[in-house]
């Protein structure tokens, strides 16, 4: 294929930032239609890749950067049945933002062009990291979603946005440092194995890489992988995540917890098992025991929040610690599943912190103590909070059953197969736990006796903008829980060639 979708994908909303970066003035109302425009072309583009699957390989497009005697650095991208589904989501999302705050007041209210161009440059940053095939490149997109969430937070957060905006760059920053340590470890080693210069593609160090004996493997693995759990994030990395959330604004908390948080099980995925196979086999049991600790830690600590928002941030270390252990299963249907329950976090949690977000603006309050009564007040907003709850608590028929479900039978056989079943435990306590905060937030938020302690007069339920941004989702949720087949189908050609990679069945 001579058209080069791939750089569109990134070149679009670039442009869309430009655009909107300089409608200041008079014309910072008008933002939101620009924003709303490109974001759209984005979207069809990444439609159009994901019903081309069978072209996947033609699309790749790669030119020289930068060549030297000693190195070798191109402008290269690539798509597969790992990214796709990545690349897919993060348009989808992008557009729904903007769809959604087309309303709101505190965007309205306060620069809405410099709010659309750090919608758009995160866009920007996140299809680069998700299409990126080149270590270099793939680094600089990593870094630059970093910054606009930084600002996103920082400029049109809660009371304590400073202080959440700083935590999150500095865990995310160094974090990122560590994972370059690792890559320039990767493209030297892989330098002085073949004799050439250093080249960053990920094939040609993937293959030299293959070649390194296991203690290599396993160092390099390690610090790659502390960077790509912290991004996760994994437990004990992960404080940064509920202050992030909490004092995002819902656009920022969207797009988060969507797309953001993916980068790092992305990033084990495409670097570490591809590149690195003897050290994943070398760290497997600490991939797995992060992931039963983030799945429990996560799911009783949302047992203890107050704050609606706050939970639904724990929420999502639990539901992202059952990615890692899907990953650390290094089986077929772990790793399939896993992927899975990336894409199907996205859909669900989009609309979680959408809820939240009505939350706070139309009540005034996220307290769940000082909440009750809303489902007769905004009958449907209550009915979207409790699809969300339904389909992030793994109900059948809905996306996150098989997000959640496959990835615990992977780990039942993994388990099995070494005699230890009680791990199981683990498994079954999240899942308890999991619908004990949904239903309890839910009861008491929605249909627990109407509070007095703040006025509920004022409220109203959801405009256009947002029922059509979460309805949308609803739908997506409702189709892949009934066919899941329609996701399975991009990720398990990818999963069979890593697994043939891995020699791990």
């Amino acid at each position: 294929m001579d058209f080069p979708i791939l750089s569109l994908l990134i070149l679009i909303p670039l442009i869309g930032a430009i655009l909107t970066l300089f409608m200041g003035g008079s014309r910072q109302k008008s933002a939101k239609y620009v924003a709303a425009v490109f974001s759209a072309i984005t979207l069809v583009l990444a439609v159009f890749v994901l019903f081309n699957n069978s072209e996947f390989a033609s699309m790749a497009e790669s030119c020289e950067w930068i060549k030297t005697d000693f190195i070798t650095i191109s402008f290269s991208l690539a798509i597969d049945g790992l990214s796709v589904l990545m690349v897919f989501l993060t348009a989808l999302l992008v557009f729904l933002v903007v769809v959604f705050s087309a309303e709101a007041e505190e965007v309205e209210t306060d620069r809405p062009n410099y709010y659309h161009t750090l919608l758009l440059a995160m866009e920007v940053g996140l299809m680069g990291v998700y299409t990126a095939s080149d270590y270099f490149l793939f680094y600089i997109m990593w870094e630059v979603t970093l910054i606009p969430m930084y600002f996103m937070i920082s400029w049109y957060g809660g009371p304590r946005r400073h202080y959440a905006a700083i935590k999150f760059f500095i865990y995310t920053h160094v974090a990122s440092l560590v994972m370059l340590i690792g890559i320039f470890a990767m493209g030297f080693h892989a330098a002085e194995l073949t004799g050439g210069a250093v080249d960053f593609s990920f094939a040609s160090i993937a293959d030299a890489m293959h070649g390194a004996n296991e203690g290599f493997q396993a160092l390099v693995f390690a610090l790659l992988f502390f960077g790509f759990a912290v991004k996760m994030p994994a437990v004990p990395f992960h404080t940064w995540l509920p202050d992030a959330h909490t004092e995002a604004p819902t656009g920022g908390s969207v797009l988060l917890a969507g797309v953001m948080l993916k980068m790092g099980s992305y990033g084990i995925i495409r670097i570490c098992l591809e590149a690195l196979p003897a050290g994943a086999e070398y760290w497997q049991w600490v991939i797995i025991v992060i992931g039963l600790v983030s799945i429990v830690y996560g799911a009783y600590a949302c047992i203890a929040q107050k704050d609606l928002k706050k939970m639904v941030a724990f929420s999502s270390i639990s539901h992202m610690g059952m990615v890692m252990l899907g990953i650390g299963c290094l089986s077929d249907a772990g790793i399939t599943f896993a992927i899975f329950q990336m894409f199907a976090h996205g859909l669900i949690t989009a609309i979680l912190f959408m809820v939240c977000g009505m939350t706070g603006h139309k009540v005034g309050t996220r307290e769940i103590p000082l909440l009750g009564g809303l489902a007769g007040r905004m009958p449907i907003y209550a009915t979207f909070m409790m699809f969300a709850f339904m389909a992030s608590l793994g109900l059948p028929g809905l996306v996150g059953f098989w997000g959640e479900f496959p990835v615990i039978f992977a780990f039942y056989e993994f388990i099995v197969a070494n005699d230890m079943l009680w791990l199981l435990l683990f498994c079954m306590l999240s899942l308890m736990l999991t619908a004990g905060y949904y239903l309890w937030a839910m009861q008491r938020t929605l249909f627990g006796p109407e509070t007095t302690k703040i006025d509920l007069s004022h409220v109203h339920d959801v405009n256009k903008t947002e029922f059509a941004a979460m309805a949308v989702l609803c739908v997506l949720v409702a189709f892949f829980g009934m066919w899941p087949d329609a996701a399975l189908q991009f990720i398990e050609p990818y999963t069979d060639g890593l697994i043939a990679m891995l020699g791990v069945i």
